[in-house]
């Protein structure tokens, strides 16, 4: 607690300059609501605002799954094989720089217009695909030199290899890998949401696009601050998971 004291006197303090400098410039509630009318609108849009936000988080969950198993397991198959991974690299970086804007309407149409949730997840996957693939094979090449020419030396197999020397090393880049995966999940369910064009996922972007439709200002921020506690949520979970590990590992 002490360590958090830091940000949230800084946090206290940016939120009440924003609401002085609101009330004696008197800003218009529409361009910029105060702190206090941010407040009270998360409290009226209260039940609606955690059934969005419980619908965002289970999207973005799923597709931090999705991502893990395809990412992981995809970075596991090709450390096996120097020529599998100079083939698959390219490739996932080319998917990472793709904007996820731009091929949202085709995996929309892959689908089903139907099913925009599964477009969502998908396209969430997909942002959150790179860093966990990276983080993943970066642990797995990061065997100590000595310790695999120790394995070299008593004829361990390729699995004994693998479950006792490269998975316990890769753990720590896995867990960090996940922590920004988490965090680039939500994002990118908000942005397929976004993109996506319909309402039938219900989840938080479509509260922003509400609200914004009927320049709601107070309302789009509480919707952001949500948001904002879910991203926090998340890392806060995986980064505690994290430091458990290297407890443990040290």
């Amino acid at each position: 607690m002490i360590r958090l004291l830091p940000s949230l006197l800084l946090t206290a303090f940016l939120l009440a300059a924003w609401e002085i400098a609101c009330r004696l410039l008197q800003v218009p509630i529409w361009l910029l609501p105060p702190p206090s009318a941010v407040g009270l609108a998360l409290l009226h849009r209260a039940p609606l605002l955690l059934a969005s936000a419980g619908a965002t988080f289970w999207m973005a969950f799923q597709a931090l799954i999705v991502a893990f198993v395809l990412g992981g397991g995809l970075a596991l198959a090709v450390s096996l094989n120097r020529r599998a991974e100079q083939a698959v690299q390219p490739l996932a970086v080319a998917l990472q720089v793709t904007p996820v804007v731009a091929i949202a309407p085709l995996v929309l149409i892959w689908t089903g217009l139907d099913h925009a949730d599964r477009a969502v997840i998908a396209l969430a996957a997909a942002v959150a695909f790179f860093p966990l693939f990276s983080g993943v094979l970066t642990g797995l090449k990061a065997a100590d030199p000595d310790l695999e020419r120790l394995f070299d030396l008593y004829g361990a197999s390729p699995v004994q290899r693998l479950v006792r020397l490269r998975l316990p090393t890769a753990l720590p880049f896995i867990l960090e890998g996940l922590r920004v995966a988490a965090g680039l999940s939500v994002i990118g369910a908000v942005v397929a949401e976004f993109v996506s064009g319909s309402g039938a996922t219900q989840g938080l972007a479509w509260r922003l696009l509400e609200a914004g439709n009927r320049l709601r200002t107070a309302d789009m921020l509480a919707a952001l601050a949500c948001l904002m506690i879910m991203g926090l949520a998340l890392n806060a979970a995986v980064g505690f998971a994290e430091r458990a590990v290297r407890r443990r590992l040290s």
